[in-house]
């Protein structure tokens, strides 16, 4: 076993790639510890999920803001140095691979590049999609 030096956490791999510091305990605190200019998306991306899915549970998986309902994780999102990714699941990614042709996109995610504008109205569609077809992430 590997134990981090930094965190004390242990591995079976040695020199684990893995997160040091204090998981967000919520999504609020999520947001808050980005880049201010990346905020106010992932507010936006927040705000349509929550209108979208207001049945859903909203909670911090994996270090990202998840949307969950009684059957399992509907949506999750992700901030990352130059993207946003959404992560609805390969299901969702193969359903809307014909209006997602213009973005990154991989094994269940999507990539929404910082300096384009969200695509709201598509997040939505995709999150509702994944919630009514029982295809949860």
């Amino acid at each position: 076993m590997w134990e981090c030096p930094k965190c004390g956490r242990k591995f079976n791999r040695t020199n684990q790639s893995h997160f040091c510091g204090e998981l967000p305990k919520s999504v609020d605190s999520y947001i808050k510890e980005q880049p201010d200019v990346i905020q106010p998306r992932l507010q936006e991306l927040r705000q349509v999920l929550k209108q979208t899915l207001p049945d859903a549970k909203e909670c911090i998986l994996w270090r990202m803001p998840t949307y969950r309902s009684e059957k399992g994780n509907i949506i999750h999102f992700a901030a990352a140095t130059n993207h946003i990714g959404l992560y609805p699941g390969d299901k969702a990614v193969n359903a809307f691979s014909n209006r997602l042709k213009d973005y990154k996109s991989h094994k269940g995610s999507v990539q929404f590049q910082n300096d384009e504008p969200l695509p709201l109205d598509l997040i939505s569609e995709i999150a509702k999609w994944c919630y009514e077809t029982g295809n949860h992430h």
